[in-house]
């Protein structure tokens, strides 16, 4: 799929090399989507706690129950991922869309991700929505660890009595430069800055490979 991406992407889909496969790979891509989209809005329960679809239904979660575990893993998002944006004040969206501020730069919409994280953690995740924008000229491959290199590490620590360990570093991508000219509509988990036209400076999960460092997942 990713080197089906790349030929349609470098306009070589039609060459003898690719034609014959390149589309028939896109048409399964989609129809995994599909399955995948139609089976995240049938959940609407996880560990017995409804999951919320939206960031106004998260807040509606909260006020009817009395309760503020989804405001909280907003808020808790938000404080980390705020330094990616930068506001630019008194520009609206029709004067970004013509192009005469910020030329150059086009418009990527975001969105937030809740769901549930182990049996009563609420997790809430701004991600952009690359899969929306040009795809860049020089698509590159995004790796993720593979099952393999886990179990060769399992052994290699189990046959030495080697001890293991492991941590998650949250929001890493922030830490880097948007390779890619993009800007976006500050929506209401961004509380009083809700409307306001935002750039996106920094790496978010969710752009194309090109504008995340190093090609990282």
């Amino acid at each position: 799929m990713q080197l089906a991406d790349y030929a349609i992407a470098n306009s070589i889909a039609h060459e003898p090399a690719f034609k014959w496969w390149v589309h028939k790979v896109l048409k399964r891509k989609e129809r995994i989507i599909n399955k995948i989209r139609s089976k995240y809005w049938r959940t609407t329960h996880k560990f017995s706690i409804e999951v919320p679809k939206s960031v106004e239904e998260a807040y509606e979660i909260d006020r009817s129950t009395g309760t503020s575990h989804w405001t909280r893993a907003l808020e808790k998002e938000m404080t980390n991922v705020r330094v990616a944006f930068e506001k630019l004040d008194n520009v609206s969206q029709d004067q970004m869309r013509t192009g005469k501020i910020k030329p150059g730069y086009s418009y990527c919409s975001t969105h937030i991700d809740i769901k549930m994280d182990g049996a009563f953690t609420r997790k809430a995740r701004l991600v952009a929505d690359g899969h929306k924008t040009e795809p860049p000229a020089s698509v590159t491959y995004s790796s993720v660890v593979s099952r393999d290199s886990v179990r060769i590490a399992l052994t290699i620590a189990s046959l030495n009595s080697l001890h293991l360990s492991a941590c998650d570093i949250g929001n890493a991508y922030l830490n880097a430069a948007c390779r890619e000219k993009l800007w976006t509509v500050a929506g209401p988990e961004f509380g009083s800055e809700k409307g306001s036209v935002m750039i996106i400076a920094r790496a978010l999960y969710g752009l194309n490979p090109r504008a995340r460092p190093g090609g990282l997942p």
